[in-house]
């Protein structure tokens, strides 16, 4: 896994290398410091974002109606969630693990936690997909049809199906099938604490049924994807190229499901820019305000993410793992 991580890694760091220098290093990087406030308006304007996130874990993370733990703390670990896929190499699945667990700590037990943000990451996913197929449906009546459009409705289309296949598999009992693999992976390397997880597939199965929460959370993830089209429209606008909110709304769909799609590539380098590149094309936007774009994103997950490191820190010794009826776990971590 690590020899893919690296050569998915060189290969993005090579597909970025290539289009600095295909479209000048310098003329991008002038646009970026253009951008000016427009970065500092996308770092604050992502705390909406992160809110609308983790009331949605928040809500999933109950069968009753009644709040759990305060919103601060799913906050704080939707904060360390992103900080760990968006900054190490994990494959955009990493921060979950960690949130897991830490989410398990604060009392919530390891089985519920994991659960619950199994649920959330599913939910995340179907939201994402509802986002990007909207902002295909939108590009159609904004722009004429064209091979391009073609293809990424065909990836709409795809994408569609593996967001339905995955959450369609959890009811068919994925989830148990994880959970015996992990209970065999933890017996045969003699990790302790094996107990606390199982039963996640019942539990999975227990969030789902409480629909208000569930359609709840789903309509909060949606929205938190949406808004990414007034951030994708606040940078244009710093930079000097104004948008309609319409046309933010389909390059940021198209965008972050290029990102998506470039999971196995740390932090998606050089995926995420050439799908701002392909989408903004089709409404006039040069190379380098496409690739401009997608870099002052990245300085906002920076400004956040750095923090969100040195969080997790925090929480791993502020959070110790106990009361509340929090199973304890005995499984390796990383960070510590």
């Amino acid at each position: 896994m690590k020899r893919i991580t690296l050569v998915a890694g060189v290969l993005g760091l090579g597909l970025t290398v290539w289009m600095l220098s295909r479209f000048g290093a310098q003329a991008i990087f002038a646009l970026v410091m253009t951008g000016g406030w427009g970065i500092l308006a996308a770092i604050v304007f992502h705390s909406v974002q992160v809110s609308l996130s983790a009331q949605a874990w928040r809500i999933i993370a109950r069968r009753d109606l009644a709040p759990h733990l305060p919103l601060r703390d799913f906050f704080m670990l939707r904060c360390v969630r992103e900080g760990v896929n968006n900054l190490l190499p994990v494959a955009q699945v990493g921060g979950e693990v960690v949130a897991s667990r830490l989410l398990g700590q604060r009392g919530l037990g390891l089985r519920r936690a994991a659960a619950a943000t199994i649920c959330d990451l599913t939910l995340d996913l179907l939201s994402q997909v509802l986002f990007t197929v909207s902002g295909l449906l939108l590009l159609l009546a904004l722009v004429r049809r064209s091979a391009v459009t073609d293809r990424l409705l065909e990836s709409a289309l795809v994408l569609a199906v593996v967001g339905v296949a995955v959450f369609a598999s959890q009811w068919l009992g994925a989830v148990a099938v994880v959970e015996k693999l992990l209970e065999r992976i933890a017996s045969h390397l003699g990790w302790g604490g094996v107990e606390g997880i199982r039963g996640i597939h019942q539990e999975v199965l227990g969030l789902y049924k409480t629909r208000r929460n569930a359609v709840t959370s789903l309509l909060l993830q949606f929205s938190a994807w949406a808004l990414g089209a007034v951030e994708v429209c606040l940078i244009l606008h710093f930079m000097g190229h104004d948008c309609s909110l319409a046309t933010g709304f389909v390059i940021e769909g198209v965008g972050e499901a290029a990102k998506s799609a470039g999971f196995a590539v740390p932090g998606a380098l050089g995926v995420s820019e050439g799908g701002y590149m392909v989408v903004g094309g089709l409404f006039g936007i040069a190379p380098p305000v496409a690739i401009a774009l997608s870099l002052i994103k990245r300085l906002r997950e920076i400004a956040w993410g750095v923090p969100s490191l040195l969080l997790w820190q925090w929480l791993e010794h502020a959070w110790p793992g106990h009361g509340n009826g929090a199973e304890k776990s005995h499984f390796p971590h990383s960070g510590r």
